[in-house]
C-alpha cells in the first residue's frame, strides 16, 4: 500500500494549510486512516483518525477546534485542514492506513491508545513549518 502526503510548507502563525493523503492502488474508503505528526526530538503522535463507518475522531487535545479531518471518496483522498497554526505545530506530518477491524473500532471510539503500532502502511511525510 502506497500513501502520498502533500500540502505541507512554510506558513506564518495564525495561517492555514490543508494536507492531502492520496493512494493510487487501493481505496482509502476501505481503510482506517490516521494522521500523525513528529516534531524534532519528539515521538510521533496521533492527531486524528477516520474509519470506514464513522466520522473523524480527534485524538490530540492541542489541535481540537483547529484541525479538521475529512474524506473525499470520489477523489480517493483524505484531508487534514489545519487552521490557526502555531509554532508548536511545526512537524513532519504523516498519513497512515490500516484495514484491521480492531483499529477501526478504536478509531470509532476515538481511543487515545491509537498509536503508530496500529497502522501498517505509511506515507513518506510532508513538512509543516510554522514561523514568522
Amino acid at each position: 500500500l502506497q500513501l502520498v502526503e502533500s500540502g505541507g510548507g512554510l506558513v506564518q502563525p495564525g495561517g492555514s494549510l490543508r494536507l492531502s493523503c492520496a493512494a493510487s492502488e487501493f481505496s482509502l474508503a476501505d481503510y482506517t486512516i490516521g494522521w500523525f505528526r513528529q516534531a524534532p526530538g519528539k515521538k510521533r503522535e496521533a492527531i486524528s483518525c477516520l474509519s470506514r463507518h464513522s466520522g473523524p475522531s480527534n485524538l490530540l487535545d492541542s489541535v481540537q477546534g483547529r484541525f479538521t479531518t475529512s474524506r473525499d471518496n470520489a477523489k480517493n483522498m483524505v484531508y487534514l485542514q489545519m487552521n490557526s497554526l502555531k509554532a508548536e505545530d511545526t512537524a513532519v506530518y504523516y498519513c497512515a492506513a490500516d484495514e484491521s477491524p480492531s483499529v477501526q473500532a478504536m478509531c470509532g471510539m476515538a481511543s487515545r491508545s491509537l498509536s503508530t503500532i496500529h497502522f501498517g502502511s505509511w506515507g513518506q511525510g510532508t513538512q509543516v513549518t510554522v514561523s514568522s
